[in-house]
């Protein structure tokens, strides 16, 4: 099964300024999730990015997890996502993992 990780950095394109508070971009990701029928899990880490132009912004980023969601799909939202959060762009990184539901053991 395929996880895919969305980066997605909160200060805006343009201005390089984060205009809401973290929370908020986090509202808007599960509505954005929501929207596409999703699960998924979200982090909030501290990262940095070199815009197009080169200049270097420490900021907050979040961190959405898939797994399992067709490839379509993860676009379809990373591209929702630039624009909603007004980003140059995320990034997206994929790695086949093994996933057990316990409920599937618990007869054993």
């Amino acid at each position: 099964m395929l996880e895919n990780r969305i980066y997605v950095g909160l200060r805006d394109r343009i201005s390089h300024e984060q205009y809401f508070e973290t929370e908020d971009y986090k509202e808007a990701l599960k509505g954005i999730c929501k929207n596409y029928h999703t699960p998924f899990s979200v982090q909030v880490i501290e990262g940095g990015y070199f815009h197009d132009d080169g200049t270097w912004v420490d900021e907050n980023t979040l961190l959405i997890t898939l797994i399992g969601i067709p490839e379509t799909t993860v676009y379809k939202i990373a591209k929702e996502i630039c624009i909603v959060f007004h980003q140059e762009s995320v990034m997206i990184t994929a790695d086949q993992v093994l996933c057990f539901n316990v409920r599937d053991y618990s007869n054993q």
